[in-house]
């Protein structure tokens, strides 16, 4: 990104204290913007935090440890991104889970729940309280960090890939829904 590009936006990013999520909190603030990492681990976030803040930029660094797949956590980060703020213009889906490596015929009912409560549902809650927060009335950019895998069988991960197909096509919904106030997308790194 270029530098400035984002002088003064906000982006919230879930699963941002290391991989994909870390990274992308390190373009989006050296772009300028302040970046609020959500994750479940408080040291993980803290030593993201003071990653980014090694990054020369102008834009803020707040932390806020949230389970992506509980509602309840997603408003709350949302709540104290407005907070501090005032503005929640960028949210990126990044957390996800895999609980469960193995063929399909083994997968158990609670494995299979947190899957699907972290990967498909949580993407929906928190751009439901950003929406509500923030897009719905001065618009912003939800982004999803989805996998190849959606696209692919593979072995030992089926359902986490059938997870991130599902991801694919929320995406494209919630497009729908919210466009053109909401621009929603979808990356698939892999």
């Amino acid at each position: 990104m270029t530098r400035g590009v984002l002088d003064g936006q906000v982006a919230v990013i879930t699963g941002g204290s290391r991989g994909i999520g870390l990274a992308i909190g390190q373009a989006y603030r050296a772009a300028g913007a302040h970046v609020v990492l959500a994750a479940r681990k408080a040291d993980g976030l803290a030593e993201a935090r003071s990653e980014l803040l090694g990054v020369a930029a102008a834009g803020e660094v707040h932390t806020v440890v949230a389970n992506a797949g509980e509602p309840e956590q997603a408003q709350r980060c949302v709540d104290e991104a407005m907070e501090r703020f005032g503005r929640l213009d960028v949210l990126v889906n990044n957390a996800a889970t895999n609980p469960y490596h193995g063929e399909l015929i083994g997968l158990d009912p609670s494995r299979a729940e947190k899957t699907v409560r972290v990967n498909q549902y949580g993407m929906i809650a928190w751009t439901r309280c950003a929406w509500h927060a923030w897009m719905a009335e001065h618009g912003g950019a939800v982004v999803n960090i989805a996998s190849v895998g959606g696209l692919i069988v593979d072995p030992h991960i089926g359902y986490y890939n059938a997870t991130k197909a599902a991801m694919l096509h929320l995406t494209r919904q919630l497009a729908y829904e919210l466009g053109p106030a909401a621009r929603v997308n979808a990356i698939r790194p892999g």
